[in-house]
């Protein structure tokens, strides 16, 4: 089912209703996002995909307290009806407590059929400064930065905290390859 896309006519029947209602009851609404009024259902991470978000959370922690941001784990960037939960998030000291309309930094995880990159013109929209992407499959980082134009480019380093792609590469425990 990896991929499948469902349309609902609007208002949705009462059984997908419920649907939401315990999805939300047990938490499984935790990684959903929103993009413009529409509701992307994400499954739960896997054990090796929140182990790398924890250690990255871990490496990025100094760093991101020497500059003065404060580390959170996926919160919405953007508003109720449209928003994107990155895995983690760096922000400056008195961002909203719900709804935050940005980040300084946003981490994001690459999953099999994830969509990501589709997620770049939002945050540019949202003045995202900087993006994290991690690739575990490629055991790489691409880091970018927001440019004037609005569109994201590659660094080596963040202009926002005092750490480079290849130095947090090193210094992560790559999930192994899965062996057939």
């Amino acid at each position: 089912m990896v991929g499948v896309r469902v349309l609902l006519p609007d208002p949705p029947p009462a059984p997908f209703d419920e649907l939401l209602k315990q999805r939300e009851r047990w938490g499984a609404d935790r990684w959903d996002e929103v993009w413009e009024g529409v509701l992307h259902m994400n499954p739960p991470p896997s054990h090796e995909y929140e182990r790398l978000v924890i250690r990255l959370g871990y490496l990025l922690t100094p760093h991101a307290q020497a500059a003065g941001l404060e580390l959170t784990g996926g919160v919405g960037i953007g508003e109720k009806d449209d928003y994107r939960a990155p895995d983690l998030a760096l922000h400056r000291r008195g961002a909203a407590p719900i709804w935050h309309p940005t980040a300084a930094l946003a981490v994001e995880i690459l999953s099999p059929g994830d969509e990501t990159r589709k997620k770049l013109p939002f945050y540019a929209v949202h003045h995202v400064d900087e993006l994290l992407i991690v690739d575990p499959a490629a055991q790489s980082l691409v880091w970018l930065l927001l440019g004037d134009d609005g569109h994201y480019r590659g660094v080596e380093r963040s202009r926002l905290i005092d750490l480079d792609a290849s130095e947090l590469a090193r210094q992560l425990e790559w999930p192994q390859a899965k062996r057939r």
